[in-house]
């Protein structure tokens, strides 16, 4: 008995091993995952929720306090937009037109400063990032940029500042220590041709950022994302980061496109041929909610498109953007009530897409996301 028990065992031990590694090697990869065409990108077992400008649905957006919710709420990731100052520090705002988003308008000391500016193609006039230095800017406070949908987040007005990408990056470093968990960082570069038309590029400074914090790899949790191409065409020889491609409305085009005299449309970046050319520079798209299930006219849910299977077989991630959990925001069928601020079922939208096999999602309510991650 002494010398069976061993050799059944070793047996036993041997077989499992042989039967382990048999799997491992007939398994298709995720896509995302280590075994995908490009080098290593990220990946997990289970859809990603994003903390879209933090938990933007409950302070305001881009705040080092909503960032911190969002982590606390179980995202797993943060998602900073950045612009730059006048003197070239990248700062976390949606928009480098600051008037909707933060207490410019109540200084006098920055009254001269308003004025009109062909952004992207767009006339907008108000006060703008690179107008001030970071120093000015610090002098600032965020407010809630839709009150009349998130009246309760109007109390938090007045008390945070706009925050630099390093202390986004200082902060996510800290939660992930303190919560034991990494908490990722998945910024956006905003207008990356109108910067560096200006002489204040985006991509110099966030690729020193990256490597100054060690954060430039495909085994660190950044993702970089952006609407522009060109932008991500020269991240992509510069960084071993991974990448996304944003998609707007079908009709537009891409800023850089625009001024390079190209004709593609983000509808044509989402066909099986674009989705093939993005692949060659990038790692993921992250469409608007509509390209995955469309919504008819009265604003009732359609079929799903097939874009996030064609998006896998391009090898490409999908995160799609933004899950809210106001009824204005929702699709009809999962409204609560008229009232656009109310909350709707939200968890259902949730599920569905993640039932479609998205990678991951942007939320302004990230515990809602993780909630219906989890599952009933």
């Amino acid at each position: 008995m002494n010398s069976f028990l061993p050799r059944t065992l070793f047996t036993l031990c041997a077989l499992t091993l042989i039967a382990a590694l048999a799997v491992a090697a007939t398994a298709s990869p995720r896509p995302g995952s280590e075994g995908s065409d490009r080098k290593a990108r990220p990946g997990k077992s289970e859809p990603l929720v994003i903390a879209h400008r933090g938990a933007s649905g409950y302070r305001p957006e881009h705040t080092l306090a909503a960032y911190e919710l969002g982590a606390r709420m179980g995202a797993d990731y943060v998602e900073p937009d950045l612009v730059s100052t006048r003197d070239g520090v990248l700062v976390a705002r949606h928009e480098n037109e600051i008037s909707t988003t933060t207490d410019v308008a109540s200084h006098p000391e920055f009254a001269s400063r308003k004025t009109t500016k062909s952004i992207d193609g767009v006339s907008l006039t108000g006060w703008f990032t690179e107008d001030f230095t970071l120093a000015e800017l610090k002098t600032l406070r965020a407010k809630e940029r839709i009150p009349a949908i998130r009246q309760r987040n109007t109390i938090y007005d007045g008390r945070y500042e706009v925050p630099t990408f390093q202390e986004v990056m200082d902060l996510t470093r800290r939660l992930s220590r303190e919560l034991r968990r990494p908490i990722g960082i998945y910024p956006e570069t905003k207008h990356p041709t109108y910067f560096r038309s200006i002489g204040l590029p985006l991509e110099e400074p966030l690729v020193k950022a990256l490597r100054r914090n060690k954060l430039d790899g495909r085994k660190d949790r950044v993702f970089v994302q952006s609407f522009e191409i060109r932008n991500l065409e020269r991240l992509d020889r510069e960084i071993d980061t991974p990448l996304v491609q944003l998609l707007g409305s079908r009709t537009s085009k891409p800023y850089d496109e625009t001024v390079a005299g190209g004709s593609r449309t983000y509808a044509d970046l989402a066909t099986g041929p674009g989705l093939r050319a993005v692949a060659r520079y990038a790692d993921g798209v992250g469409p608007p909610k509509d390209y995955i299930v469309p919504r008819d006219a009265s604003g009732r849910s359609l079929a799903p498109t097939s874009l996030v299977e064609d998006a896998h077989a391009a090898g490409l991630l999908v995160h799609p953007y933004t899950f809210r959990n106001e009824n204005v925001f929702l699709p009809a069928e999962l409204r609560s009530s008229p009232d656009p601020a109310a909350y709707g079922n939200a968890i259902a939208e949730y599920e569905q897409f993640f039932s479609l096999g998205v990678d991951g999602l942007f939320s302004d309510n990230p515990d809602t996301g993780v909630e219906a991650r989890s599952g009933p």
